[in-house]
């Protein structure tokens, strides 16, 4: 089976959430699976039906995260030496040539992208455009947008 990159902050909120899940929201629907079945018949019985389903749902995700955290690389960029190379897990801030303009990203994995906490997946073009380049390096990125040249004016392993 393939690893999953993941940051360790990452790996934490999959664990949480993998938590809550088996000893708060699957109990939970359980006892409304129950409450469901004592309103009697079953076929036509729409809350019986839509627990049930909500029951699908929440075991699909335990087995998702429960497969991806056996599978997980964590990596922790905190204790590797900051050589400006940008790797998975770094923070880094790129200088639009064209505009002017500057963005930071952290490069996390797929589970932990948040484009409103500037968190982009190492699968994302930009991410990909950036991995192994290095600080003061111009990269020339492929987007869905276009093609657009950027700077790359600092690397953080943080």
């Amino acid at each position: 089976m393939n690893k999953v990159p993941m940051t360790v902050v990452g790996a934490e909120q999959l664990r949480k959430e993998l938590t809550h899940l088996k000893f708060e929201q699957r109990p939970s629907i359980t006892q409304a699976i129950g409450t469901a079945r004592e309103l009697g018949d079953l076929k036509e019985n729409a809350e019986y039906h839509a627990a049930r389903e909500e029951q699908g749902i929440c075991e699909a995700r335990i087995r998702d995260i429960e497969g991806k955290l056996s599978n997980v690389q964590i990596i922790d960029v905190t204790k590797m030496e900051n050589s400006g190379r940008i790797i998975f897990g770094t923070t880094v801030t790129i200088l639009n040539v064209e505009t002017e303009d500057e963005s930071t990203y952290r490069i996390v994995g797929e589970d932990e992208a948040n484009i409103k906490e500037n968190l982009i997946s190492v699968t994302s073009p930009i991410a990909r455009g950036l991995v192994g380049k290095n600080l003061d390096d111009e990269v020339n990125i492929q987007t869905p947008g276009g093609t657009t040249d950027y700077e790359i004016i600092a690397v953080e392993y943080i």
